[in-house]
C-alpha cells in the first residue's frame, strides 16, 4: 500500500517530518518498507532564464537559445517550443538529469547545434497536461535555483506493508485515522465534502431505469447502486491524474479514474458499468450456477466454478464480483450512461474466487480481507458527486440500497484492570478510553473500572477484549511498556529420559565416524518382499496409507533395514561406495482395523564399503561382520551396558542375514537386537553388489539396561601382569562360549582383571574341523605387585577348566 504525504495531508494536520511520520507509522503496527520522494527526478533541474533566441539555422522549427542556469557561463539549448522567448524563466535539465519515463539529459547536437541541455514542459515534468510548449515560470526567480526549491513541490510516499488483519488501513483515510492517533495534540480526521450538486441532479429516479436482486445474500449481504446519465468519457482532470500516479496507478479516464481514487481514498472498492449494455437494467447477484466461461475486462477467459459469485445482468454475466468487471459492459468512449456498484462481498467467496481465476486485483485484495459494510453508500455518493463534476453527467434521482442482512454492532465489555495486568501498563480508565477513542471506536464508561467499547464496522480485526489490549498497547507505545521479570525465578523441566538417550546415541555413533540419516516413515509395499521374511513374521502386519503420495511409500515401514539398504543404493549410484550410517526412528505394526498401528523405536546402523583406502602406506581392505561387532561392543560398552554377549542366530528369525554371519546381541536375559551381514539376495533385491553389514537394536530394551547408578573406581596404583593362553577347539566352539567361562571364573578370582582374544588360526597344519585360539589373561592386584608365584596356579587352572569344558587340546 502507497501514500503520497501531500494527498493524506488533505483529511489529517501533519506537522511531522517524513523520517518521524514512518518511524511512528512502523510503531503503530503499520510497517513502513520504504520512503521515497515523488519529485527527485528533480536533481540537475534548475531554474534558467532564457537570455537570447535564435532561429536554428538547420531546421523551421527549432530555436538556439542562449541561457543562464546559475553557471560561471552561459549554455547554449536548442528547443522545439512555440513559446519560447528571451527573458522568461523556465524549468531547465541540465546534462545528467533523468525525465519521468527514464529519459537521460545529456549534452549533444541537434542538425549541427550544440545542446546542453532541455527547457521542459510541464508535462514532461509532471507538473502538468499542458504539452503545448516550455512551462512559463511566472515571478522573480534566481538563475540557477533547484526547481523543487523554486516552486516548493515535493511529497513523500510511504510504501506501508500491512498484515492482512488490516484491511481498513487499505485506504489513505485509514491511515489518516492512524496517523492521527499519535499526533500531538491528537488530530480527527476530515472527511472530504461530498453533497451531491443539486443543480446536477436529474428528475428522474433510478429506480425506473434499473433494478437490483439480491438471490445470494450469503455471498453479499449489501449491494449499493448510482446511476448516471449524459457522461462525458475524457481524460481525467490533471489533479485526479497526479493522486493517482502518487500511488502508482495508471490514469485511463475520468469514469474509471474516479472509481480508483474513491478505492484508494475510502478503501471500497467500486466498479462502473456502460449501462446501455446491461440487458433489460438488471443487476443480478448469483452464484454462476450453470454458467462455464467469462471473460474478463483484460480480455482473458475465465473458467467458471458453480459456486463463484458472479454480478448478472437480465440475461447473461457481466463482472466477477468484487474481482474484476467483464469485458461485455466495461466503460468505453462511447458510454453516455454510467451505472456504479458499490457492494459489500462475503470475504471468503471473493479469496476463493480470486485463488482459483488467478486475478489478483486492487479490489478483491480488499474485499476478501473485509471492507466496511456500513460504507458502500458514504463511498457511492462520493463518486457519483465527483463523476457530476468531473464528467459533466446528471444523477438519476436516488441510489438503489440492497440490504438483506444488516450488520449487527459489536460492542465488548473492557474491564481495565485486566487490560493493565495484560500489558504490565497502570493506565487509568479514562486514558485507555481517550486512547481507543482517537482511532474512533466509541466508548462509554460504566464503572471505574470498566468500559463499554462500541467497534467501528470497518475494524473488522476486533471481535474481543484482547484485541482492544493489542489497540492500547500500540496507540500507547510498545515502546512505553516498562520491561518486567517474574519474580518468583522460572525453573527448567528435565528433559525427558528418552530426547536424552537419543541425544547421547547421536553422539557416540558420529564419534564412531557414523552419519545419521532420516529417511521416510513410508516404504514400498513389497519391502518385506526384498527382506525374505517368513509368511507369519509380525514385520509382515504392515499399515497401508490410504491416499499414498506414490507407489514408492504406500505402507509405513515396519523395520529401519529398507530404508538403510535404499540409502546406501542412493549414494552407491552417486559414486560414494563406503558407508557408515545410523537412523534412530519407530517402526510400525498394524493392529485392527481403524485403530492406530503399534509404535516401537528402534536404532539401526549399516558399514558398507572399504576400511581403508589403498595408499603408499597400506593396502585397500573391506569391512567385514568383526568392524561392525566392534562398533557395536565400543557402542554399549560408552553407554555403560555391562555383560553384553553375541550368540549365533540358529534360526530363521532375521532371514535377510547370511547364515552364519548373523548374531543376537544380549545382555543377561533381555535381547537387545540383531547384527550380521546381508544375504546376497536381499543386496540383489535392492540392485546393490557390494556386502552390507548391518546392526538394529530395539530403543526401550536399551534404554532398560541403562546403569541406575555411575559408580567410579581410583586409577590403579600397581602394574598389571598378563598371560597366554592358546587352544586349539572344534570350529563350532565359539569365541564367547569360552568368555563366558573365564568370566565365571573371574567372580571368584579377583585378580582377573581383563580377558580378550587376540589372534585365530585356521589352516595347515591344523585339521579342516579345527582352529587356534589365543587369549590374554590380565592380572592385576589392589595392594601390591604382582609375581610370576602369584598367578602361575591360577593361571594353570584356568587354562585347564577351558581344556576339560570344551575338549581343547594344546598346541605342539
Amino acid at each position: 500500500m502507497k501514500v503520497s504525504l501531500s494527498w493524506l495531508k488533505e483529511y489529517i494536520r501533519v506537522d511531522l517530518e517524513p523520517s518521524v511520520m514512518a518511524k511512528k507509522l512502523t510503531m503503530a503496527g503499520l510497517e513502513v518498507d520504504a520512503v521515497e520522494e515523488r519529485y527527485d527526478f528533480f536533481n540537475n533541474i534548475v531554474v534558467a532564464k532564457v537570455n537570447e533566441v535564435k532561429k536554428h539555422p538547420n531546421a523551421d522549427k527549432l530555436s538556439v537559445c542562449t541561457v543562464d542556469a546559475g553557471g560561471d557561463e552561459q549554455i547554449q539549448i536548442v528547443c522545439g517550443a512555440p513559446n519560447v522567448r528571451a527573458g522568461m524563466y523556465v524549468p531547465c535539465a541540465l546534462p545528467g538529469a533523468v525525465l519521468p519515463g527514464e529519459l537521460k539529459i545529456k549534452k549533444g547536437k541537434l542538425r549541427g547545434e550544440v545542446s546542453a541541455g532541455m527547457l521542459c514542459s510541464a508535462s514532461e515534468l509532471k507538473l502538468n497536461t499542458d504539452a503545448a510548449g516550455i512551462m512559463d515560470l511566472e515571478g522573480d526567480f534566481v538563475a540557477g535555483t533547484p526547481l523543487d526549491e523554486a516552486l516548493k513541490v515535493s511529497d513523500t510516499v510511504f510504501e506501508i506493508d500491512l498484515t492482512p488483519n488490516r484491511p481498513d488501513c487499505l485506504s489513505i483515510i485509514g491511515v489518516a485515522r492512524e496517523a492521527g492517533a499519535f499526533m500531538e495534540p491528537k488530530a480527527k480526521v476530515r472527511f472530504p465534502d461530498f453533497m451531491l450538486p443539486e443543480d446536477k441532479i436529474g428528475c428522474e429516479s433510478i429506480h425506473d431505469y434499473a433494478k437490483v436482486q439480491i438471490i445470494d445474500p450469503d455471498l453479499c449481504p449489501r449491494y449499493s447502486a448510482g446511476l448516471l446519465f449524459d457522461v462525458k468519457i475524457e481524460p481525467s482532470p490533471f489533479w485526479l491524474q497526479e493522486r493517482l500516479e502518487s500511488i502508482g496507478l495508471t490514469p485511463i479516464n475520468n469514469v474509471v479514474d474516479i472509481t480508483n481514487f474513491v478505492m484508494m481514498e475510502m478503501g471500497q472498492p467500486l466498479h462502473a458499468f456502460d449501462f446501455d449494455e446491461v440487458a433489460k437494467g438488471k443487476i443480478i447477484i448469483r452464484r454462476a450456477g450453470s454458467d462455464t466461461n467469462f471473460t474478463t475486462l483484460d480480455s482473458k477467459e475465465h473458467k467458471l466454478e458453480s459456486d463463484m459469485l458472479m454480478i448478472c445482468d437480465g440475461e447473461r454475466p457481466v463482472a466477477l464480483a468484487g474481482v474484476m468487471g467483464g469485458e461485455n459492459s466495461e466503460i468505453s468512449d462511447s458510454t453516455t450512461r454510467v451505472l456504479v456498484e458499490s457492494a459489500y462481498f462475503n470475504p471468503v467467496s471473493i479469496r476463493k474466487t480470486a485463488k482459483k481465476t488467478g486475478i489478483a486485483s486492487d479490489a478483491s485484495h480488499r474485499f476478501e480481507r473485509g471492507v466496511d459494510p456500513d460504507g458502500t453508500v458514504r463511498a457511492l455518493n462520493r463518486a457519483v458527486s465527483l463523476m457530476a463534476q468531473i464528467c459533466d453527467a446528471t444523477i438519476a434521482k436516488d441510489i438503489i440500497d440492497e440490504h438483506p442482512n444488516k450488520p449487527v454492532p459489536l460492542e465488548i465489555d473492557l474491564n481495565t484492570n485486566a487490560l493493565n495486568t495484560r500489558l504490565g501498563t497502570n493506565l487509568s480508565t479514562d486514558a485507555i478510553g481517550e486512547i481507543l477513542t482517537s482511532v474512533e471506536f466509541k466508548v462509554e464508561k460504566t464503572d471505574d473500572a470498566r468500559l463499554k467499547v462500541g467497534i467501528p464496522f470497518f475494524r473488522v480485526d476486533v471481535t474481543r477484549p484482547e484485541d482492544l489490549s493489542e489497540e492500547v498497547a500500540r496507540l500507547w507505545g510498545y515502546n512505553n511498556i516498562q520491561t518486567s521479570y517474574p519474580l518468583v525465578p522460572a525453573k527448567g523441566r528435565l528433559l525427558d529420559k528418552k530426547i536424552v538417550l537419543r541425544e547421547k546415541i547421536r553422539q557416540i555413533m558420529t564419534g564412531f565416524s557414523f552419519s545419521e540419516v532420516i529417511n521416510y516413515n513410508f516404504i514400498y509395499e513389497n519391502s518385506c518382499d526384498r527382506l525374505n521374511l517368513l509368511d507369519n513374521d509380525k514385520r509382515r502386519h504392515v499399515e497401508t496409507i490410504l491416499n499414498p503420495i506414490s507407489d514408492q511409500m504406500s505402507v509405513l515401514r515396519s523395520s529401519l533395514i529398507p530404508g538403510l539398504l535404499e540409502t546406501m543404493k542412493r549414494n552407491i549410484s552417486q559414486q560414494a561406495d563406503t558407508l557408515k550410517l545410523f537412523e534412530i526412528g519407530k517402526i510400525f505394526f498394524a493392529t485392527q482395523k481403524g485403530l492406530l498401528p503399534e509404535e516401537k523405536e528402534m536404532i539401526a546402523g549399516l558399514i558398507t564399503g572399504n576400511r581403508s583406502d589403498s595408499s603408499w602406506y597400506s593396502k585397500k581392505s573391506k569391512v567385514d561382520f568383526f568392524d561392525l561387532k566392534g562398533g557395536v561392543e565400543g557402542f554399549f560398552e560408552a553407554l555403560m551396558i555391562e555383560n553384553t554377549v553375541f550368540e549365533k542366530i540358529e534360526d530363521e528369525f532375521c532371514p535377510y542375514y547370511k547364515d552364519g554371519y548373523a548374531a543376537y546381541v544380549k545382555s543377561g536375559d533381555t535381547l537387545m537386537g540383531t547384527l550380521g551381514k546381508i544375504d546376497e539376495k536381499v543386496l540383489k533385491n535392492y540392485g546393490l553388489k557390494q556386502d552390507a553389514f548391518i546392526f538394529d537394536f530395539n530403543f526401550n530394551a536399551i534404554q532398560g539396561l541403562l546403569p541406575k547408578v555411575v559408580t567410579a573406581e581410583p586409577l590403579p596404583k600397581f602394574p598389571s601382569i598378563s598371560r597366554d593362553i592358546t587352544i586349539i577347539v572344534d570350529k563350532t566352539v565359539t569365541v564367547g562360549a569360552i568368555l563366558k567361562q573365564i568370566e565365571l571364573i573371574s567372580k571368584k578370582e579377583p585378580l582377573i582383571q581383563k580377558v580378550f582374544l587376540f589372534d585365530v588360526f585356521e589352516g595347515q597344519p591344523l585339521s579342516e574341523d579345527k582352529k587356534s585360539l589365543s587369549f590374554r589373561v590380565v592380572y592385576r592386584s589392589a595392594s601390591k605387585t604382582l609375581k610370576e608365584k602369584n598367578i602361575k596356579k591360577l593361571h594353570v587352572n584356568i587354562s585347564k577348566i577351558i581344556l576339560d569344558k570344551f575338549n581343547a587340546d594344546l598346541p605342539e
